[in-house]
């Protein structure tokens, strides 16, 4: 008996935790001859990326007995032309769907594909063990009588947590969180790709949009298990372990024991991805946070909205400005990467509520910053009160927003757009300087990427063509214009810092520019040693000789990069960059333009970037201020 787990993920990088759950899981039981339920078990992982037909001849090249297919919004369409395909080469081949995109409304799936063996509803480890057992006691009976499907369908009525053509069986249970085996004893599967894992299932809150919403009980597996697991990854020096608890400090215990363990067993490589409510965050373990390994943690927090209507309405419990606190102080050790999410589409958000939304989350400086949008899910309580908040959802998976009683399909094409301004320009890090001095320049963080979304979409400029140096290019071709003579910033006199009787208008927008320019030369050297230099770039003929007796003298006095003491001045010129700057583009502190312009300097003043070193969270090369 061959039974065929089938995953498909969104990325080769991703994995299926819940078919390696199930797979683990039958392992603890035996089949009539004493074997391993788990030698009857197959696992087959795809991408949403391949090709369909070479999905479907892998199957079939397997020659399974019975194939089960994990779902999720972002491989169901896929999954529903597999599925017809798979039946017409496969007509006796009984194929089984489960996971949270089929558990809900199971009867409507049933008509729509009425050759389904059935459909596993939630959790469902004990439901597959007992569905593999059936088949096999029941497989020589099965294949004896050729045709008998409907024997089989109607023997199956006893196995809990099944939707069959003849309707529920009934509920299943929650299965102990210490009962499931751990999924990971073999890392070969798993090279090249993030390790999740699971001490809790669960949710201690009822927010509308989410599944988590509905779990029966919060639950964890016991700490002990847990420390004997954690160590393994350590050991095998795994680079990420993606914990896939819904609110990991749900129970500060819990939260506290593990994060002291990793810290104290830290290897100096593995980073631990928590997903965490940042206003439940104590003292004692923020403390404890601080106190980490640079890039040991890192935090995603979904903030969501900071409209209290609208975080009422989704019945989601949250302290703003706990939470804002709670962010600021993990900031500050400097050493934790963090993921704020927002979400476009929740009642009682409109255009201008969900700019406030923006800018408050915004100001918290996250590492990174979602902009997701409200995703219809089956089952939850959004779904159920849609029609009641006028929102209006593609009906096929991911069913995203298109619109709600607050929010019209414009407002959403706009945020969009934005989003995609904020994933080039702030979640890549690799403009996070010249960012900074745009937001004071425009005054309001998103109104400039709404300015940068309007300019991309003037320009035709395309994000995913262009190279990446090409975006340094419209940043200055943009900052040109918002500056321009014919007054979009009407604060020029300020900005430029010279009396307004006298202000001489295009050099102040000359002295802007060059300014910008500046921080794009800065921010691109932050990350790269450019082999050629960029159309903005100094020209740095001039100092050659001071070039060449910098790094002479470095080869013999090594001040500024004793970690290449291998190498003459002529390689570690190559290795590193020096640049020179006429304004101190490299504070992150002004609170104003005026401040900026300020800093020009006579003399040039050269910045030494050293490639060999790298900050863990920002991904920036170390930069030195020569003297």
């Amino acid at each position: 008996m061959n039974i065929l787990l089938v995953g498909i993920n969104a990325k080769y990088i991703h994995s299926n935790p819940a078919i390696y759950s199930l797979a683990a899981y039958a392992g603890k039981f035996a089949d009539e001859n004493g074997d391993s339920l788990r030698k009857h078990i197959e696992i087959a992982e795809y991408t949403i990326n391949q090709q369909l037909a070479d999905v479907e001849a892998d199957i079939y090249k397997r020659k399974p007995d019975v194939v089960a297919i994990s779902c999720y919004i972002w491989n169901f369409a896929m999954v529903q032309e597999l599925i017809e395909d798979i039946h017409q080469v496969c007509p006796k081949l009984p194929i089984w769907l489960g996971g949270p995109e089929v558990s809900f409304h199971p009867d409507k799936l049933l008509q729509k594909f009425p050759f389904l063996a059935g459909i596993m509803i939630g959790e469902g480890e004990q439901t597959f063990v007992e569905l593999v057992q059936w088949y096999l006691l029941n497989s020589k009976e099965r294949i004896t009588a050729g045709n008998g499907e409907k024997t089989i369908l109607t023997a199956m009525n006893n196995i809990a947590g099944l939707y069959l053509p003849s309707g529920h069986t009934s509920e299943r249970g929650c299965v102990p969180m210490d009962d499931i085996p751990f999924l990971y004893s073999d890392l070969k599967e798993f090279e090249n790709r993030i390790v999740y894992y699971e001490s809790s299932r669960g949710c201690p809150f009822r927010c509308k949009y989410c599944l988590s919403s509905i779990d029966k009980q919060l639950r964890f597996r016991s700490i002990g298990i847990v420390k004997k697991e954690l160590q393994f990854f350590l050991d095998k020096k795994v680079p990420q372990v993606k914990f896939i608890d819904r609110t990991f400090n749900a129970k500060h215990e819990h939260a506290m024991a593990v994060w002291r363990y990793i810290k104290e067993h830290d290897n100096g490589i593995t980073n631990f991805h928590f997903e965490i409510s940042a206003d439940l965050l104590t003292d004692e373990e923020i403390t404890l946070l601080n106190s980490m390994r640079e890039g040991l943690v890192q935090l995603e927090i979904g903030v969501q909205s900071t409209n209290t209507e609208t975080i009422r309405e989704i019945n989601r419990r949250m302290d703003l400005e706990k939470l804002r606190h709670a962010v600021e102080r993990v900031n500050a050790g400097e050493n934790i990467h963090q993921h704020l999410d927002l979400i476009a589409g929740l009642p009682y958000e409109d255009y201008e509520s969900f700019h406030q939304s923006f800018n408050d989350v915004y100001a918290m400086r996250p590492e990174q910053l979602q902009l997701g949008f409200l995703k219809v899910l089956k089952g939850s309580a959004m779904e159920e009160q849609a029609l009641e908040y006028g929102i209006g959802y593609r009906k096929t998976p991911p069913y995203e927003v298109l619109y709600t009683k607050w929010l019209s399909y414009d407002d959403v094409i706009r945020l969009k757009q934005i989003e995609e301004m904020v994933e080039l320009f702030y979640n890549s890090g690799q403009f996070s300087y010249t960012i900074r001095f745009l937001e004071l320049l425009v005054g309001d963080a998103f109104i400039l990427y709404e300015k940068l979304a309007a300019f991309y979409e003037e320009k035709g400029y395309l994000v995913a063509a262009s190279k990446r140096i090409a975006h340094y290019e419209h940043l200055l071709e943009f900052i040109d214009e918002i500056v321009s003579v014919d007054g979009k910033i009407s604060d020029i006199e300020e900005i430029a810092a010279v009396d307004s009787k006298t202000l001489n208008i295009e050099k102040a927008v000359a002295d802007i520019t060059e300014v910008c320019r500046e921080y794009l030369l800065f921010d691109c050297y932050l990350r790269e040693n450019m082999k050629t230099n960029p159309s903005f770039a100094n020209d740095n003929a001039s100092y050659k000789t001071y070039l060449r007796e910098f790094y002479q003298k470095e080869e013999q006095e090594r001040q500024y990069l004793p970690e290449y003491m291998p190498y003459d001045s002529k390689q570690m010129a190559k290795m590193t960059h020096v640049e020179f700057f006429k304004y101190a583009v490299w504070k992150k502190d002004y609170t104003d333009i005026k401040e900026i312009m300020n800093s020009k300097k006579e003399s040039l003043q050269p910045i030494l970037f050293d490639y060999k070193e790298r900050s863990v969270i920002t991904k920036d090369c170390r930069f030195v201020l020569l003297t």
